[in-house]
Order: C-alpha cells, then sequence, then structure tokens
C-alpha cells in the first residue's frame, strides 16, 4: 500500500484537536461525497483517501501508531482491512447528515466492495476498496501482536561499512536475541523491521514485529551531513598567509596530506573526494570536507609584537 500523509490529505496538523480533524473531514467528504459527484471517479478517489485519514486519526491508537511509525513504516504495519476495522461509518455519517443506514450502505457497498448490514463494520481479507475479492463482514479478522521498537546506537565507523549485531531485549519476560543486517550509511531515526520478532498475538494472530531504530552516536572529529562527513583544522596566521601541509584523518582510520595554499580565509573548506559514507540507496560515497579555522593569538611576546607591528606598517 503507497504511503499516504494523512495529515496533509486532511489539510490539518499533529497538533490539531479531535475536532478540528473531525471538522477537516466533514468538510473535505461533503465536497467529494458521491451525492455531489455523480459518475466523477477522481472525486471518488478523495473519498476514499480523506475516509482511509479520517479512520486512522480520529482513532487514538491508530494515530499513535502513524506518529510513531511516520506513514511508510505506519502502512507496512497496517493493512487496509487493519485500518477500516470498527470504523463506524454509520454514525459517522448520520452525525454528519449524509442519510440513514441504508443510504450509507449503498453507498459504501458501491465504492468499497460491500458492507456489512450493522453500521460498525469489521473487514475481512483483500482491500476494502476492491470488488468481490473480499467484503466487509460482521467478524474481525485475528488480531496482530504488539510490535516493539529497539534503539540501536552505532558509531560513525560502524556505518561506513555494512555491519551485523547482535541484539538483545525482553519479550513477555524473556530475553530474546537477533542477529541484525544493518547497510552501510543509513541514517539516524531510520528503522529496520524484522518481522514476527516481536510480541505474541493474545488472539491466536501473527507476532508483531521488531523495528530496530537507528541512533547515530557523536563523533569527536566527524560532523555527518547526509553522506558527507566534515571535521575542522586550525591552522596559525602565517600558515593561512603563506600556505602550507596538513594530514587529516578519514573515517577508514587513513591519513591524508592536504595542501593549503597561500592565502587562505577563515572558514575555508576543502574537498576530499569519496572519504565520506557510503550513499545507501545509490551506488559510492559522500565526500569530506575540511573546515579551515585560522588561529589568532590571545597573547604576543614583544618579539611576535614588534613582528605584528612591522607587517602592519607594510600593510598586512
Amino acid at each position: 500500500m503507497e504511503a499516504k500523509d494523512y495529515y496533509k490529505i486532511l489539510g490539518v496538523s499533529k497538533s490539531s484537536s479531535s475536532d478540528e480533524i473531525k471538522k477537516a473531514y466533514r468538510k473535505l467528504a461533503l465536497k467529494y461525497h458521491p451525492d455531489h459527484n455523480k459518475g466523477d471517479k477522481s472525486a471518488e478517489a478523495k473519498f476514499k483517501d480523506i475516509s482511509e485519514a479520517y479512520a486512522v486519526l480520529s482513532d487514538p491508537e491508530k494515530k499513535t501508531q502513524y506518529n510513531m511509525f511516520g506513514a511508510e513504516g505506519f502502512q507496512n504495519r497496517f493493512s487496509q482491512e487493519d485500518i477500516f476495522r470498527s470504523f463506524d461509518f454509520g454514525s459517522i455519517f448520520n452525525e454528519f447528515g449524509f442519510g440513514g443506514s441504508g443510504k450509507t450502505q449503498n453507498i459504501f457497498s458501491q465504492i468499497f466492495g460491500g458492507i456489512g448490514g450493522s453500521g460498525k463494520y469489521h473487514y475481512s481479507g483483500g482491500s476494502p476498496f476492491g470488488g468481490s475479492a473480499g467484503g466487509f463482514q460482521n467478524h474481525p479478522r485475528t488480531m496482530k501482536g504488539q510490535d516493539l521498537i529497539y534503539e540501536l546506537p552505532l558509531t560513525l565507523e560502524e556505518l561506513s561499512e555494512r555491519t551485523t549485531k547482535i541484539i538483545s531485549y525482553q519479550v513477555d519476560g524473556h530475553q530474546e536475541k537477533v542477529s541484525v543486517k544493518v547497510p552501510a550509511g543509513i541514517s539516524e531515526g531510520q528503522k529496520l523491521r524484522l518481522h514476527g520478532k516481536g510480541i505474541a498475538s493474545p488472539h491466536g494472530g501473527p507476532p508483531g514485529d521488531l523495528y530496530v531504530q537507528i541512533k547515530v552516536l557523536d563523533h569527536p572529529i566527524f560532523r555527518r551531513e547526509n553522506a558527507d562527513l566534515h571535521l575542522k583544522h586550525q591552522i596559525s596566521f602565517s600558515e593561512a598567509v603563506l600556505g602550507t601541509e596538513i594530514e587529516v584523518p578519514t573515517i577508514d582510520k587513513k591519513r591524508l596530506k592536504l595542501k593549503i595554499p597561500p592565502g587562505t580565509q577563515n572558514n575555508a573548506k576543502f574537498r576530499l573526494k569519496g572519504y565520506g559514507l557510503p550513499r545507501m540507496k545509490s551506488n559510492g560515497r559522500g565526500d569530506a570536507y575540511a573546515e579551515i579555522s585560522i588561529a589568532i593569538p590571545k597573547k604576543l611576546n614583544k618579539k611576535q609584537q614588534q613582528i605584528v607591528k612591522s607587517l602592519s606598517e607594510a600593510g598586512l
């Protein structure tokens, strides 16, 4: 299922109250309702999307899960039958003034591929937007177990190549261990999904999943920007004026010689092509950048003062 931004679909923010979300949905549902747009397939598609968005954002538990996992992570975990399970179309549309339960049934039977008779619908397989392959039924599908999130701290050195980590976590009072393959160059906050490694379902359904969330540790030398790495290196005033050669480290523990040309300015950057982190979704690596700062001494001895004064007199 394609990842959808439910807040954007309804035109609300994450901080919107339940009343604001309901108000936004009512306005859009009135606009795109099939009674007002007979035969308009684009309006029908929009009506499906806003109904799906409202089914999630009006449910506190689903909304919490959506905020936690993000659009893509949520829709990897929740199928459309999960989203529409126990969504009370009948009472919602009666409340919004769209007609009685019989009329509501006819509308949703046409658009969503069939409904049960109670007004509070449980979905039992396939897509609610399909045809005869599935439909809303009067019995719930077996519930999936709860998902777990494990935060995995990694250094930039570990991110510079593909690595395997063994993690240990508690499930229902038992210690579990699992091997996790971490792609090189993975970003802060990204989650790796391990199917079936969460909590068992209390109703005999499939177990939940384990989401390994990446935490990138601060580095004493490098600062990360996507696949690029930045490091600071300080040189003296005379080195900036006359030029020099410095040695800089790389994330893979090499030492590179870098020529600093005469007249280098404060905050100048020098690119070390290909010495950043691997690009996770494409070939190659990012770059490293040496950021130069020029040291200004706070105190000078008499000899140094005389030299600086002579430079000043010479126009430097």
